[in-house]
């Protein structure tokens, strides 16, 4: 999982200020490169007990986001649930001074367990396929339990408007975006299909889900969340970097995408879609292949049941189809991170190459939300 280090930084710089301000880690240092994160270079750090740590830093050169790459917020949260039945690693340092390795960046405990690219979760058993399921959803609720103020968060974010910051932030970033220019080709990145529509649908605040306030991941899913090694339990939840104060559909749309992505049309099949979460009555759904595998309506009554609130289906629809709109902008970022060459991640090309095509399945998404509101307004 972690390998060859692709983008350096001043090891020796780093013992250097390591051995004055945190004696828990002990140089020298052995460094290698995780292949996962898809913005901000992350490192396995071993020191000279052997203990295994990990580094994560703000990407080199400059950013096209000030409000991307928050190293800084995700220690700061991560600490903050260190006190609550929320699983995360611990905080052990942030360094703000960009003198030291050219970038701010923090160190935090590395979780010895089972990170799950697959959320079929391929190699368990049916028992252990449903109740791992079942404990990221809970996870997820639990961590949506917490009142951000009973922690020190009450300056995180705001406790309303979540959508319509939302909307506004990603209209700003897309359009950002969309002007990176490749370092080679000279090609625009370029606008998402359906932008303006996706701009005036989402703006319609009598159409969006009711205003709610909790803290959010902002990029909750199977293969950011470190399993025990060998129970169906979730000991850690990675990758805080977009987490603030916000609406709880935003996270749980994320988390059950994979029903979303497989299922989807007229995109299909796209890299995160996987037949295990096809409808088994579609004949090439692999459903069958992998018992306790949770259907999504199970999924979110978990949700229900440990969040304490209902789900209107007319408010899911909504925050799902926005869902596909927010991650075909994140796959613009990655393609316009790719363009200017700051992607960390080995196939940042191939993800970047998603953007449209994820455009376009959450397009037939509001078109579904408009008829269900249709509908719900003639009753």
């Amino acid at each position: 999982m972690a390998g060859e280090v692709r983008q350096p930084i001043d090891q020796v710089a780093l013992e250097r200020y390591l051995e004055k301000n945190v004696p828990e880690v002990k140089p020298p240092l052995q460094l290698k490169q995780f292949g996962f994160g898809q913005s901000n270079p992350t490192y396995q750090v071993t020191d000279s007990t052997n203990q295994r740590y990990v580094l994560r830093k703000k990407p080199p050169g400059q950013l096209l986001s000030k409000t991307a790459h928050r190293v800084d917020r995700e220690y700061r949260v991560i600490h903050a649930l260190e006190q609550t039945d929320v699983p995360v690693p611990r905080a052990i340092c942030m360094c703000e001074d960009e003198s030291i390795i050219g970038t701010q960046f923090y160190i935090m405990e590395f979780l010895d367990g089972r990170m799950v690219v697959n959320p079929s979760f391929p190699d368990v058993s049916a028992e252990h396929r449903t109740e791992m399921w079942k404990d990221a959803v809970r996870t997820l609720a639990k961590l949506h339990r917490v009142r951000p103020k009973d922690i020190g968060l009450e300056t995180f974010g705001k406790p309303t408007g979540f959508y319509n910051r939302q909307i506004k932030t990603f209209d700003s970033l897309a359009k950002s975006q969309a002007a990176a220019e490749d370092k080679e080709t000279g090609e625009l990145v370029g606008l998402l299909p359906h932008f303006d529509d996706f701009v005036q649908f989402f703006s319609e605040g009598k159409n969006q889900p009711k205003d709610r306030g909790v803290l959010v991941h902002g990029d909750f899913k199977i293969d950011n969340l470190v399993f025990h090694k060998t129970e169906p339990r979730v000991i850690g939840i990675l990758d805080w970097e977009i987490s603030t104060v916000g609406h709880p559909l935003a996270d749980l749309t994320n988390l059950i995408q994979p029903w979303t992505i497989s299922n989807a049309t007229p995109s299909w099949p796209r890299i995160h879609a996987d037949r295990a979460f096809l409808d088994p009555r579609n004949p090439e759904s692999k459903n069958s292949e992998f018992p306790g595998l949770p259907t999504r309506e199970e999924a979110v009554q978990w949700y229900r049941e440990t969040a304490g609130f209902d789900i209107p289906e007319k408010e899911l629809t909504w925050a799902v189809s926005f869902a596909l709109f927010r991650d075909s902008i994140i796959f613009q970022g990655i393609a316009a991170r790719y363009a200017v060459r700051q992607a960390s991640n080995e196939k940042a090309k191939q993800y970047g190459a998603e953007r449209k095509p994820f455009a376009e399945m959450g397009f037939k998404m509001v078109q579904e939300a408009k008829k269900q509101q249709e509908s719900q307004a003639k009753l």
